[in-house]
């Protein structure tokens, strides 16, 4: 079994990536926790994130409190996303695995994974969109080419999966840096700002608050999957490096992006702007042909978002089937995954090229999306930092028996607790349009203010750790104990027992 190892931690290494949902040993464990860096402000340096932008302001507030919701809606959400990626190195698992031990084994993969799907291929549709409009504007030919040759490239990146994933974003970092700052101080030495500006006098509630949401969902987003990138790091980097080489990343590129897209949109926001036509004028008017080469190097940041999508889809895929009918994961495994993501999106994007109202799904989307992700963050931090203090028994997480049980009806009640709690105050849409899907009553008393996620939160959490009190928490503590043991001896144990026909590779912390 030892040797098993000792061949996946070097095929690793140096090719492509063999894990998927099972365990990373100790001795597979590998890189710096500063890697993270690189990978979270790449991850959040592209168009996307600059889309975000323009939508806030194209709601209706002026450019000062739109900047200012963005910043603080991407300080509290990152916040969130941050202390999941903590996790990674001290479970080396993927983040919907350890969800098992809040929602239950297959509680999970009813209530939590399909909106997980959901996000990828969702965010995916619309970061396609980005990179194929930003090679038509440029370089010519139909769109659907572009989409097509967008999603190959990055399903390949997906496929070699998570050292390739590491190396490119860090040296897509540096390249960034550069060109985007010049294109930064360009724009912001020829924009014309409209009149109300920088005018804090001219405040309005709701759309300062509909910038806050798109910003905590966006940041919030990154949650399902971002452990799935520290996971191989070293226990040892610790919960504190971990948590400040994800958030202060996600938060200076997400800041700089985001308020990007606010700037070179608040000109002409009331006239919902292209962000790729937004990007290719004011590139222009710095020197000529200057907008067409940001897009061009912004497409490479793009496609290796799509692949994290289709790489982190694949892995809710395999979870969700292994909840129902025990897997023993392979590469075959993961890459079905990744195309299933793939396809889904592409053809979902194909489909909006005939659509022009980019900016009004999109919106819906974000929105969406915070109101599934808010109270399974509550749950799952709570259960981890409060509850459980990091201590889970890994191999019970893999036992469809195990006293994570089936369905957590604990995790799952203090869920729906809090999305309960939040419906009477959403706002999907913008009301009196096509794009209005929803408006609470208490939303509507408010003037369309959007409070949800303030009551999302808390209510899920305040659930869960009240009724958390129930839990045996010495039992878990005996068999994670029973877990220190080496690779091999787990291995053996395992087999012996004849639970895991095949084996996950698992082992204990």
């Amino acid at each position: 079994m030892a040797e098993v190892a000792e061949g996946k931690a070097a095929q690793t290494a140096q090719g492509i990536e063999l894990r998927s949902i099972d365990w990373v040993p100790h001795e597979e464990r590998h890189g710096e926790v500063w890697h993270l860096g690189g990978v979270w402000f790449s991850g959040n340096a592209e168009l996307t994130t600059t889309a975000s932008g323009v939508l806030a302001i194209s709601l209706g507030g002026n450019l000062i409190w739109t900047m200012i919701g963005l910043l603080l809606g991407t300080l509290f959400g990152t916040f969130f996303t941050a202390f999941h990626s903590a996790q990674g190195p001290q479970l080396g698992l993927p983040q919907m695995i350890q969800s098992r031990a809040q929602f239950g084994y297959v509680g999970v993969a009813v209530l939590v994974l399909p909106f997980m799907v959901f996000n990828y291929a969702g965010y995916n549709v619309f970061n396609s969109l980005l990179a194929a409009g930003a090679m038509e504007n440029v370089v010519g030919a139909d769109i659907k080419f572009w989409l097509v040759v967008v999603s190959a490239v990055a399903l390949l990146a997906a496929i070699w999966g998570y050292d390739l994933i590491h190396l490119s974003q860090r040296w897509l970092t540096y390249a960034f840096i550069i060109f985007f700052g010049i294109y930064t101080i360009g724009v912001l030495a020829t924009i014309g700002f409209p009149a109300n500006a920088w005018d804090l006098g001219d405040f309005n509630m709701t759309p300062f608050l509909a910038s806050f949401a798109i910003t905590v969902s966006y940041q919030i987003g990154w949650a399902p999957y971002v452990s799935d990138y520290s996971r191989y790091l070293p226990a040892s980097v610790g919960v504190k490096s971990t948590f400040m080489w994800t958030y202060w990343p996600l938060v200076i590129a997400g800041v700089w992006m985001f308020w990007m897209g606010a700037i070179i949109a608040a000109p002409i926001a009331s006239q919902a702007p292209s962000t790729v036509d937004a990007i290719r004028t004011t590139g222009d008017a710095v020197f000529n042909d200057f907008g067409a080469i940001v897009l061009l190097l912004s497409v490479p940041a793009l496609v290796l978002i799509i692949a994290m999508n289709m790489y982190g889809g694949a892995l809710i895929l395999i979870s969700m089937a292994d909840s129902f009918k025990k897997l023993n994961p392979h590469l075959w495994h993961r890459i079905i995954g990744i195309a299933a993501i793939a396809i889904v999106s592409l053809v979902f994007a194909f489909y909006s090229t005939s659509n022009a109202d980019f900016l009004g799904y999109y919106n819906n989307l974000i929105v969406l999306l915070l109101y599934f992700f808010a109270p399974w963050t509550a749950v799952n931090l709570v259960d981890y930092f409060l509850v459980r203090k990091g201590h889970y028994a890994i191999k019970e997480i893999f036992n469809p028996t195990g006293i994570y049980g089936r369905w957590g009806w604990m995790g799952i009640f203090s869920y729906l607790a809090g999305f309960v709690a939040m419906i009477p105050f959403m706002v999907i849409g913008t009301a009196g349009t096509k794009f209005e899907w929803w408006i609470g009553p208490i939303a509507r008393n408010l003037d369309y203010t959007d409070i949800s996620v303030f009551i999302g939160i808390p209510v899920s959490a305040i659930v869960y750790l009240v009724w958390s009190r129930k839990l045996d928490l010495e039992k878990e503590r005996a068999l994670e104990a029973g877990e220190h043991m080496t690779f091999s001896e787990i291995e053996t144990e395992m087999a012996a027992e004849g639970e895991y026909p095949g084996g996950h590779g698992i082992a204990g912390p």
